[in-house]
């Protein structure tokens, strides 16, 4: 097949959505496939509306492709453009804006549904983000779950590692993710405040929202934790495996997440994690096996999770030893890849693509 894959920015960034499509790229490429990839400017969100009246930005999705993959973080720019296309789409969602609490969130729904009803397939990363799409009530073609491997590190680790680093204190905390409201560092921080035991934390990730990292900075100081915060920023991957492998417990509660990879990422270290229940971290982190769900916005949940952690190593020890064996059994980069591959065939061959409706 000729397969397109048009997303915002570069494919070598590195969060967890861009290395997803960056592995599925290569798994195809070694399928047989060729990908074409079309690299659109980094938009705010207005300004990517705009995009959709601008012909000469049509003309760069002008391509001679068979189907064409688009990351649905673009989808502002593509909302209207997509009726003009001369091949089927199939869109991937990580997660939709409209699942994200705020104030916008009924726009990005009507602006979401729109772009959805657009396309003829869609490739999903977790169960839960199908259920985003399905409740949009969006008829958008075929579709297939797909979750990514998380197998970015792939450490050696056994039981006598696991259990020998928990027994180690303090209780060393590691948060991985973009430093955006969204992540829930604030609510992770104010957790080790209010944890009853000495916790640990080091944060790392690019600094995203200033407004939201001079929050978080400024809560640091204000609970008196200068020295159990430490802000890594961005590292390399040798770098952030040195941090996960000297780490007891990853803890990213986040307000919403369509998958959570980088839960799946610490698990390969022998990590529990701390995770929110929105979205779908459920779908890898087990209540009381492999970590602990929690709330959003709920930093006195968080504090429970830490103290009971600190204060109990065989604790630690055990989750950890299940979250090895839960990244164990996930499925490969090649079984998710193949799912995807059977999708865009079928929207290929598909002799008169129908067009999508919106329910109503």
């Amino acid at each position: 097949m000729r397969v397109g894959l048009t997303l915002y920015g570069s494919l070598d960034e590195q969060s967890g959505g861009f290395r997803y499509d960056r592995k599925l790229v290569e798994e195809l490429r070694r399928a047989g496939d060729t990908v074409e990839v079309v690299e659109l400017p980094w938009r705010a969100y207005p300004r990517g509306l705009l995009d959709n009246a601008d012909p000469g930005f049509r003309d760069r999705l002008q391509v001679d492709v068979d189907v064409m993959l688009q990351d649905e973080l673009a989808h502002p720019s593509l909302l209207l453009a997509n009726r003009d296309l001369p091949y089927p789409v199939v869109s991937i969602v990580h997660h939709l804006r409209a699942s994200e609490p705020g104030r916008l969130s009924s726009l990005y729904r009507a602006i979401e549904r729109r772009y959805l009803a657009s396309v003829d397939g869609v490739v999903c990363n977790s169960a839960a983000t199908r259920d985003a799409v399905a409740a949009l009530g969006v008829d958008s073609g075929a579709s297939v779950v797909a979750p990514p491997a998380g197998d970015r590190f792939d450490p050696a680790i056994d039981d006598d590692a696991i259990a020998a680093r928990a027994g180690e204190g303090p209780l060393r905390v590691a948060f991985v993710g973009n430093v955006e409201p969204r992540k829930g560092l604030d609510t992770l921080v104010e957790g080790v405040a209010r944890a009853d035991a000495a916790v640990d934390l080091t944060a790392v990730g690019r600094p995203v929202d200033a407004s939201h990292v001079a929050d978080v900075r400024r809560l640091v100081r204000e609970r008196g934790l200068g020295d159990r915060v430490r802000f890594s920023g961005r590292l390399s991957d040798a770098e952030l495996a040195d941090v996960l492998r000297a780490s007891h417990v990853l803890a990213v509660p986040s307000r919403y997440e369509g998958f959570g990879i980088v839960y799946l990422e610490g698990m390969s270290f022998g990590l529990p994690a701390i995770a929110s229940r929105a979205g779908g971290a459920s779908e890898t982190v087990t209540d009381g096996e492999t970590g602990v769900l929690v709330e959003p916005d709920d930093p006195a949940a968080v504090a429970r999770a830490l103290t009971e952690f600190a204060v109990d190593p065989d604790r630690v020890a055990a989750m950890g030893r299940a979250a090895r064996r839960r990244y164990e059994r996930h499925p490969s980069w090649d079984e998710s890849a193949a799912r995807v591959r059977r999708l865009l065939a079928d929207v290929a061959d598909a002799p008169d693509a129908v067009e999508p409706e919106v329910a109503t």
